[in-house]
Parts: structure tokens; sequence; C-alpha cells
């Protein structure tokens, strides 16, 4: 048999107590001895952050065939206006919460209440309903279709065949166990006629729940009359359903709180040192991973010392709606709340009612009706978007980020200083380590961002750059099945987004000849992987270019484009590349990366090259002397460590062929992409997560690839700025006819002239200098014609009706 303190150095060392350890610390007195290893562990878990669900609570009834001897929720017909909340008040509730910010619905309600009064009997056949859990599942269906509020079901005691209908109209739910002993359910103790307090039927609820896979939620009432010894058991049959189903989503650890007019009125409550004690067992039986909870509004003034006992979460807190199973217990204000969490040395952070871990499975753990609405509120962690901005979007940054980049973060002695460390050393980092940059918040974010900008004024001074340049989009037919694209044209989508065009060479010419006349220096070529191009067409449009205006650089051809090019004429990758060059190819575009990670790329682009196949394509230019960007298209179906994965293969290969020019995050932009609107995929990342791209790439590939750049279609002026503030040097092309990101739904805009790339700059006291692709200087007789550049004709693109053969040539596997 283990001590006590060995136990606590198994714990702390990862291990799991067993039933019988976890029942031996009931017999310790050191409740701090148990926090700090319960702190400990949840900050294994998750770090700096505790979370919350800003939500809407919504009593759909007050009637309850229980009598638990503590509650005032629960009421008499007689006490109430109308047996059930009428669905008009029940939108109107919810349509406050949206107003509020709100993501959440959370219904609380009584059990089965047509079981004992005929009034509610009555009331439910009035409103066409046979049960209350019937009139439950419309009017969450009713909320979420009308207002977007995710629902959280309380109905209590559940059938699987109830299960499987609520959650079809919700994304998690809960009960709480309160207590695995059946002693509370004798004469004269709580639950004593209250047949859904059996903890026989709540637990075969919970493993219902976990049958049917529903996010949920359950925990313990402590303070009624349990002992220490039977709330360890109550917390260890919760981890026996989790530890079946997977499906405990958190841990609640309620303390009871004494209210007139119950048979408990007079009942002692607990003291701090009990709650405490509770909190801190509950992590240390659960683990460093599971999200253990304490309300905020049960505990007034403590509530550092319950972030120290080991919770990670407060719960629901609504701006909108009292607690109605504590209305003496008003929730306390969100600002409040973060300060409060802050005294404890840690950080606020909002979350959907579904946890990060189970939005990374929604096509188990949600309906599939449901999947979009949560996708398009989460962030790249799981966490709750709290920003209304979009990559491509005409619209403000958040002003919380855009305040934390322009006050100075204090230098801290910490883990994160450490990594920060690292990164300007120029070491490589790890995968984890690169992942805790991007998971940056708060002072976190800005201490990323101010060290990265650091790092760039090393490294590139005060100046910033950008070039002249046109795109031209060439085709947009494509007989790829990239499920974010919304620019390809492919034979089931004619109709959409335009017509499929295929440009004659004389037109490709007349653009060239045009941009130069503008001051362009270069001409960027890509488009869709047309199936009647083979790699000669690549080469007529090399010469055609070269043709109209020798001087012009050609950076043209993204690795899918080289590929495809190569295989149609027989020849390998470096030879075809050696073609391209012949005929005037000066460098690659580093596009059709999207995520270097064939985790990812299997769901986003599975008939595209692979991850190595795109790397191998690199090199090969590298080694015949022709420079590549490399890009990150990011924000959809992928997370940090995906991020970081895409980061590290970009350094390690650098460091093989050293030819990357510049590496330039590409936000995802969602307004007309498939997989959005299909409700598959995230809706781009947030500004914190955008501006962090630029900061950590800075960070990561330190002493490798000397140029970070922000896209000026994707960030907008403001975004420009903020990443000007963090890491970035280049500001990009001018462009002259952006499309791709046109068709993604972006409205900033189709070309930036020099004296906007110089204004930008100049609001963040940069100075701005034309380049050239490869980083060199600009005539003046190019400079002057870019500021007298006239408007540019209407692009003519020549229609194609066909967009797709019979049988499309497959790319071979390399």
């Amino acid at each position: 048999m283990y001590s006590n303190q060995s136990l606590l150095l198994k714990v702390r060392a990862g291990e799991r107590l067993n039933t019988l350890q976890a029942l031996q610390l009931t017999d310790s007195a050191d409740t701090a001895d148990l926090m700090n290893a319960a702190a400990e562990l949840r900050d294994i878990g998750f770090g700096e952050l505790i979370s919350y669900s800003r939500k809407v609570f919504i009593p759909l009834t007050q009637l309850c065939r229980d009598v638990c001897h503590y509650c005032t929720f629960a009421t008499t017909p007689k006490n109430v206006d109308h047996p059930f909340l009428p669905m008009e008040q029940v939108l109107e509730i919810a349509r406050q919460g949206v107003a509020a910010g709100c993501k959440e619905a959370l219904f609380t309600l009584g059990e089965k209440p047509e079981q004992r009064y005929p009034a509610a009997r009555k009331a439910l056949e009035q409103m066409g309903f046979t049960s209350t859990l019937e009139y439950l599942a419309e009017a969450a269906r009713q909320v979420y279709q009308q207002t977007g509020l995710l629902p959280h079901l309380n109905p209590g005691c559940m059938t699987a065949e109830e299960l499987a209908i609520l959650r079809g109209v919700s994304t998690s739910m809960g009960i709480m166990l309160e207590s695995a002993s059946p002693r509370l359910c004798e004469k004269g103790m709580p639950h004593y006629g209250s047949p859904d307090k059996d903890p026989s039927v709540r637990l075969n609820t919970l493993d219902e729940a976990g049958r049917a896979a529903v996010p949920f939620t359950s925990g313990i009432l402590i303070g009624i009359g349990e002992t220490r010894r039977e709330r360890v058991e109550s917390l260890l049959a919760i981890r026996d359903s989790h530890d079946s189903h997977g499906h405990i989503q958190e841990v609640i650890v309620q303390n009871f709180r004494a209210k007139p007019n119950t048979k408990m009125a007079q009942a002692p409550e607990l003291d701090l040192d009990e709650l405490l004690w509770t909190i801190a067992m509950a992590r240390l039986i659960f683990g460093a991973r599971m999200s253990v909870q304490a309300p905020p509004n049960l505990s007034p003034g403590v509530l550092p010392q319950l972030v120290n006992a080991g919770i990670n979460d407060w719960g629901g807190v609504s701006p909108v709606t009292p607690d109605f199973v504590n209305p003496e217990a008003p929730w306390p204000h969100l600002q409040q709340l973060a300060d409060e969490t802050r005294l404890a040395g840690k950080l606020l952070v909002e979350r959907l009612n579904v946890y990060p871990v189970y939005t990374r499975k929604l096509a188990h753990w949600v309906d599939r009706e449901l999947q979009g609405a949560v996708l398009r509120q989460l962030d790249g962690q799981g966490y709750a978007r709290t920003d209304s901005w979009h990559p491509g979007a005409e619209m403000e940054p958040p002003a919380a980020e855009l305040a934390l980049l322009a006050k100075t973060a204090p230098a801290r002695d910490d883990a994160l200083q450490r990594i920060l460390n690292r990164a300007c050393a120029s070491k490589e980092l790890s995968e984890a380590e690169v992942t805790t940059l991007f998971s940056a918040r708060g002072e976190a974010f800005a201490r990323v961002c101010q060290q990265a900008a650091q790092l760039c004024q090393q490294v590139n001074g005060e100046t910033v750059t950008f070039a002249v340049n046109r795109n031209i989009n060439y085709t947009n037919i494509c007989y790829f099945g990239c499920r974010f694209c919304a620019f390809a044209k492919g034979k089931s989508n004619d109709d959409l987004r335009g017509r499929p065009y295929d440009l004659e060479l004389e037109e490709v010419a007349r653009r060239t000849r045009e941009a130069w006349q503008r001051g362009a220096t270069e001409v960027c070529m890509q488009g869709g992987i047309h199936p009647h191009y083979t790699g000669q067409h690549y080469i007529d449009l090399c010469r055609a270019v070269k043709q109209a205006v020798p001087e012009m650089h050609i950076h043209a051809f993204s690795p899918l484009e080289v590929l495809q090019g190569a295989q149609t004429l027989g020849v390998g990758v470096k030879e075809f590349l050696a073609l391209l060059k012949q005929a005037g190819l000066g460098t690659l575009p580093g596009t059709a990366a999207e995520i270097l990670d064939d985790e990812v790329r299997a769901e986003l682009c599975a008939d595209k090259l692979s991850t190595r196949q795109w790397l191998e394509v690199m090199e090969a230019a590298h080694e015949l002397g022709l420079g590549t960007t490399a890009t990150i298209m990011f924000g959809h179906i992928d997370h940090y460590e995906h991020w970081a994965r895409h980061l590290l293969q970009i350094r390690r290969q650098q460091q093989r062929s050293g030819g990357f020019t510049e590496f330039v995050p590409l936000p995802f932009v969602h307004f007309e992409s498939p997989i959005a609107i299909r409700g598959q995929s995230r809706v781009g990342p947030t500004f914190r997560e955008a501006v962090l791209m630029h900061a950590v790439a800075r960070l990561v590939l330190h002493g490798q690839i000397h140029n970070i750049q922000a896209s000026w279609v994707k960030m907008g002026p403001k975004g420009l700025q903020a990443c000007l503030q963090s890491g970035a040097n280049d500001l990009g092309g001018s462009l002259m006819n952006e499309s791709i990101t046109r068709a993604a739904g972006a409205s900033t805009g189709q070309e930036m002239a020099p004296s906007q790339f110089e204004a930008v700059a100049k609001q963040v006291a940069r100075q701005a200098r034309q380049r050239n692709t490869l980083y060199g200087e600009v005539n003046a007789e190019r400079q002057a014609a870019g500021r007298a550049a006239v408007d540019i004709l209407p692009v003519v693109n020549s229609l194609a009706n066909r967009c797709k053969p019979e049988q499309p040539p497959v790319l071979a596997a390399s």
C-alpha cells in the first residue's frame, strides 16, 4: 500500500489512480497537497486557459415529478402562469441571448411533470405534444433554426429512444449524477420521494448517452449529507461510464447552497476547505485532460482558490438570464470573471457547449444537421470564435487584438519565453513548441508577435517591400476536386461563379504588354489543371510572355501544374522544369501546398499531389536555380499541430535546398468555398490566428527564410499593418487582376497601387520599397511607369464549353 504522498507523486508522473487508491485519499486531511498536485495536472491538460460558455438559460418548465428537499426551481402548477414556457417566450429569450453574444441555449426543466400533474398533461395536449421531452425537442429545434444558438439539454433521466430523438436537435446534453449513494434516497434524506434521483437510473442515463455518442455533462452535488467517501465513489462511477464510452465532456463539482422555503433551508453549507478538497479529488481521479468545473456564482469571493484547486472551466455564464436553479446567486459580470481568473494567473477563454476535444470528431459526436453550426463558431484550437472578422472581407479587425499589439508586453521568464529564445537562436523548434506558439492568447499573443517583430527588424530593418505585378489566371477549368476551391470550374459546376474560360495565347501576351506599360516587373501565371493541357502548353505560355515583353519576369506554375506537365510529356520533373526555364520561367509560386500534412490533404484535396510530391518539385526547382515561394492555406479543417508540421516541413526543405525566397500565409476565404458552404469546414482563421501565422512563421523560419509576406487581398489594409507589427516584411504584389480570392467571395479589391502600399507602411512607421521578384532593386523607369499607370482595360476571357474529357489524365505517385 502506498502512502498518500507516494500516490500524489505517481499522479504527478501521469499514473492514474485506481479505485482503491482514490478511496485511500479520502483519509487525507492535507487539502493543500491535493490542490498542488491537482493544479499541476490541470496545467498539463489546459495550460493557462480557464474556459466558460456564454449561454442563455431557457427554463422550459419548472414543474417536476421529483421533490428534492433543497430545490427551489421546481414548483407546482398554481405558482406558474403556464405549465410550460410558450414557444414565443422561448424564442424571445433566445434572441436576447444572440443579441448579447451568446452561442449556447441551455434548456433547464423539471423531470416528466406530466406524470404527476394533470395540468402539465393538459398543457402538452393543447400544444400538440404527448410528453415534456417531445416539446423540448421542438423547442430546441426552433431555437437552433431561428436563432443559430446551439442547444444544450438537461432533461433528466432518459431512455435510449429519448436520447436518440434529442440528439438530433442538440449539440450536447447533461445530467448531474449528484450522488451515487442510495443512502441519500432513504427517508429523511434529500432525495427521498424523488424517483429520478435513484443512482442506478441516473447512471443508466449516463451509459445510454455514451452509447448514443452524446457529448455529455455530469457531476456531483456536495454538502447534502454525503460523506467524502461517497463523493469519491460518485466520481468513480462517472469515470467508469466515461471509460466505457468516452463521452463525458466535463465533471461539475457543485456546492450545496441552502435556500429558504425548502426542507434544507437550515442545513449547514460546506466550508471552503471541503469544496477545495473535492475539486482537487475530482482532478486527481479524472486526470489532466478532463474538464473539471465549479460554478462561479456559488462561490463569490474565492474564485482564485477554485482555480488553484484544479478546475479549468467555469461552466455556463449568462449575460442575459439568471441561474434559475440558484436564483439567489447572480452570475459574476464577465469582466469580473476575467479579472478574478487573471488573479489566479490564468486567462479566461470562451468555448462552445461542445468541448474542443469533441469538435475534432464532430461526425461521431454531433448530428450531421448541426455540425456546420458548430464549425462556423470554432477557432483552430476548438474554442469559440470571439470576433466577426473574416479573411477577404472589408471589415475592421477586432479592437482587442489591435490594442494588444500596440501595448508592450512585459518580459517573463517562463516556458513561452524559453521557446521564443530558442527561435531567436535559429534553433529548430519541436512540433509541440510550435503548437504552443499558435495557442498564444492575450498577453502571450502580444509577446509572440512582438518577438517576431524584433526578429524581423534585425533581419530586414524598418523597410517593407512590395512588387508591381499582374496575375494572369489562364484558365479556370480544372479536373481536380479540391473541396475548398471556389475558382476552378469542373463538369459539375459550369454555371457557378461565372463561365469556364481558357485564354488564348494572344490574350496572355496582351495582358503582359499592358502590365509592362503599367509598371509591372512580373507576371504571375497560375490556373486550373485543364484536362486538355500538356506540358507543352505551359512552355507555350512562357514563350508567349517572353515574345510580348522579353524583360518580364515569369513567376508561374504551382508544383501541381509542374507535376502534371511533366507527366503528360513523359519526362521527369527536373527535366520539365529545365524546359520551362529555357522558355523563360524565372521563379515558381509555392501554391498547391495548402497544408503539408497528408492527414489534412486526404480530406481537403485527396486527388492532389502529396506532401512528398510538393516538396520534391520544390527541391528540383531549387537545384536548377529556380527560386520559389512557399505558402500555407489555413483555417478550414486543420488545427494548430498541422500548421506546426507545415512550417517545420518548409524549414527542413529550406535547409536541404535553400531556394525559398519568401513564406506567404494565405488565410482561407470561406464565403464561396464549396466545403464551407456545405458546412464541412470552419470559416477561416480568426484575426488572432491570421496574425499569429505571420509571427510564428517568422520565429520558426528564422535563419532560413528572411521574407514573410502578408496578403493584402486576405488581410485588408489594417490587417496588413497588424502583420507588419508581427514579423511580416513584405506586402506582396499589386496583382492588377486578382481573381482566385475574389471567386472565393473576397471583397478587398483586385489591385493595390504603389501609393497604397506606401500609405499602409507609413501608418505603422515603416518605409515601403518597390522590389522585383527576387527582392532586388527596381529601376526608376519601372517605378515611374507604375505611378503613372492608367486604368486597366477590362479583361477578355475566352469562353470554353467543355470542362472535362471522358478520361482525364491521372497523376502518378512519384
